[in-house]
């Protein structure tokens, strides 16, 4: 008999599992397809990784800024996923022995629940007293597509294509679609993005989505909004895909189409529970992560809640708390959320068009990388740095588009979280030369002044 029992071994089961186990407790972990999870294995270690290589042929085409003659140069495709490979292998072996030397008995293959206390693995009853489903997620292909297309993928067979096709199309213009057309395209690829809504990214910050989409094509990529893929069909080694933008037809030959629709909660083997779903097809649960049955908690992506690894890290260690008797609340108030593109963009709390649809009153600041001294040194201008405050001057919203954004962010997350004020923020020393000063200037603005820029660099609405 286990103490607690994790169906899945993504970012949010695997670390619930180490979790108890730190607190003494047996457990056993079932994972089907490799620690780690999607986010490890499919999903943000291998793009981040494409993206490092993206960023390097980026410097290297514009080597000359930096006084550096590059006469010739090639993407070897085989190298950048044999790179791509060699990381997540050796995150995943990190994962194992972490599993390993918490004693924690770890079972691969697919579990079923038999009941709430029961899950059969490899032909295996194993018996728990608190069970933790965290089954994660699975891409989600509409209906429409045929997926006997060859020219067809999803974000899991364009991690693992064995070279680079000559152009690519991409359907949806969220976080995944919106990544792999920066990728793809700094890699040399011809890309097409289509969006069916009016922006890319529409839960992000209206602006910044704008002045992303101004860098995306200047990078190459051929972005098209407001635009509804009507047909793909096969042609010869092509693909041709057909979209109607403003009651026109347009049709793009392709090598390959990804379709880049979301992702939908994968609940496989916890169908005779008798969970409670949601409308959206995730597992409903309360703010300890408890669902209809005592005793059984979920996380992460099956939830289909917040559909991201970090949230799923901290719900795994929340749920285990609950698992043992120490209460612990889920608060979503300050979740960052990072797009990885050239530049990267990040988010946290409320957005302005959030706060103009709720005519709140709230103030905002924003200050350019160009007027930093890093970010032009490294020959990374481009975006700024939004802040955005409630009339007490505390942080409530913060975006960054430009260098780093992903690290950025965390300062203003933790703003965000412990209602940390402006002034508060700039009034901290930051480092000089870095692109935290961004951060600071940006804070600074909510004042009325801001150093390096222009006088009335923020601005105020009220009610």
């Amino acid at each position: 008999m286990y103490d607690i029992l994790v169906l899945g071994g993504g970012p949010g089961g695997y670390v619930a599992a180490i979790k108890a186990a730190h607190l003494g407790k047996k457990v056993a972990l079932i994972e089907d397809k490799g620690l780690g999870g999607t986010c490890l294995n499919r999903g943000c270690i291998p793009t981040k990784a494409l993206y490092r290589s993206g960023y390097v042929a980026k410097l290297i085409k514009n080597a000359s800024d930096f006084g550096i003659d590059v006469t010739d140069y090639t993407i070897n495709y085989s190298k950048v996923k044999e790179r791509k490979d060699n990381i997540v292998r050796q995150l995943v072996q990190g994962v194992q022995e972490l599993v390993e030397s918490n004693n924690i008995d770890y079972y691969q293959g697919k579990g079923h629940c038999k009941d709430k206390n029961t899950v059969v693995v490899n032909e295996q009853e194993l018996k728990t007293q608190k069970l933790i489903i965290a089954t994660g997620s699975v891409p989600f292909v509409p209906p429409a597509f045929d997926p006997t297309n060859p020219n067809v993928i999803t974000s899991d067979e364009a991690l693992e294509l064995a070279e680079l096709p000559k152009s690519m199309t991409i359907i949806g213009g969220g976080v995944v679609g919106t990544e792999f057309a920066a990728i793809f395209a700094a890699l040399g690829v011809e890309v097409t993005l289509i969006e069916m809504l009016d922006r890319l990214l529409m839960p992000f910050d209206k602006e910044m989505t704008k002045r992303l989409t101004v860098f995306l094509k200047k990078s190459g990529v051929n972005v098209m909004t407001k635009a509804k893929v009507t047909n793909i069909e096969l042609d010869g080694d092509k693909g041709i895909v057909t979209a109607e933008q403003k009651g026109k037809e347009k049709q793009i030959e392709t090598d390959k189409v990804l379709v880049s629709s979301g992702r939908k909660p994968n609940l496989s083997g916890t169908e005779d529970l008798g969970l409670e779903i949601k409308d959206n097809g995730g597992i409903k649960v309360n703010d300890k992560l408890e669902t209809n049955i005592p005793g059984v908690y979920a996380i992460g992506d099956c939830t289909a809640n917040i559909m991201l690894a970090h949230v799923a890290t901290h719900e795994g260690l929340a749920a285990v708390s609950n698992a043992l008797g120490k209460e612990a609340k889920m608060d979503y108030k300050a979740v960052p959320n990072c797009v990885f593109t050239y530049p990267e963009l990040s988010s946290v709390g409320v957005t302005e068009d959030h706060c103009k649809e709720s005519d709140y009153d709230y103030n905002v600041s924003k200050f350019n990388f160009i007027a930093n001294g890093k970010a032009l040194a490294e020959g990374d201008p481009e975006g700024m740095v939004k802040i955005i405050t409630d009339k007490d001057d505390v942080v409530i919203g913060a975006h960054i588009l430009g260098p780093h954004s992903s690290d950025l962010i965390a300062e203003l997350t933790l703003a965000v979280e412990n209602g940390i004020t402006a002034s508060q923020v700039s009034h901290t020393i930051h480092a000089h030369p870095t692109l935290a000063e961004t951060v600071a200037e940006a804070a600074e603005g909510i004042m009325g002044t801001i150093i390096h820029a222009k006088p009335k660099a923020s601005r105020k609405k009220k009610k």
